[in-house]
């Protein structure tokens, strides 16, 4: 099995998707789109990984990568591939499907609880918790996709966790993170710490990150499991 990283950024990789991939004998290589690699031919992709990032999905001026990144996420998802979306991952896919990305009303960043939804019938969320703390870093939010299931909300955010099927998901949330990973957020993002309802602070973050890891890792690698056997 082959995976491809969608990487942004160089400070927001896999996480703690990273080491389950490996325990699972895939192949992987990462994307650099800051670098300018070259996207892969679909016939050499069996999971895409798309991460985070600070820019939006809106940003095509900007990065005009954005443009083939998104035919590129549109291609899998018809091909049947597996289609994972992390935080801006998960806009991503939205917008290569038609959806709007926008403003949310509250910036969300920090620990805070997701609520399972309690209509949610997929199997790939079978063990999902009816409420966990996952922490989170956005600004943006999004429309479903059609047909999408959603299967968890924030009280900050409400399009937080979807499904398309058994091969598209969205996580608007930070299941993979690891404690270097918030960290490295925290480095290089602590300028979007200002007062707000949603916004913990630097201290607060990493003091909650031991307590609330293990659990995420524990239902991250329960979800891959299941899309890796659906």
């Amino acid at each position: 099995m082959k995976a491809h990283c969608l990487q942004h950024v160089p400070f927001e990789g896999m996480g703690a998707i990273e080491p389950w991939l490996h325990d699972h004998q895939f192949d992987i290589s990462t994307i650099r789109f800051f670098e300018s690699d070259p996207i892969p031919e679909l016939k050499d992709v069996d999971w895409i990984i798309i991460m985070g990032g600070p820019m939006s999905v809106n940003d095509e001026q900007l990065h005009p990568w954005l443009v083939s990144e998104k035919e590129f996420i549109r291609q899998c998802i018809a091909a049947n591939k597996v289609v994972l979306g992390i935080c801006l991952g998960a806009q991503l896919i939205a917008s290569a499907l038609g959806c709007r990305v926008y403003k949310n009303n509250e910036k969300e960043i920090g620990w805070f609880p997701l609520k399972k939804n309690k209509d949610s019938r997929s199997g790939l969320f079978t063990q999902f918790p009816n409420e966990m703390f996952l922490f989170h870093w956005h600004g943006e939010t999004f429309d479903l996709p059609e047909g999408a299931e959603l299967i968890a909300s924030s009280e900050a955010c409400r399009n937080q966790v979807y499904c398309l099927g058994n091969n598209v998901i969205g996580l608007q949330c930070h299941l993979e993170s690891t404690l270097q990973s918030v960290t490295a957020l925290i480095q290089h993002c602590r300028l979007e710490l200002l007062p707000g309802p949603f916004i913990q602070q630097e201290q607060e973050m990493t003091a909650h990150a031991n307590a609330y890891i293990p659990q995420m890792q524990e239902v991250l690698g329960k979800i891959l499991d299941n899309i890796l056997h659906r």
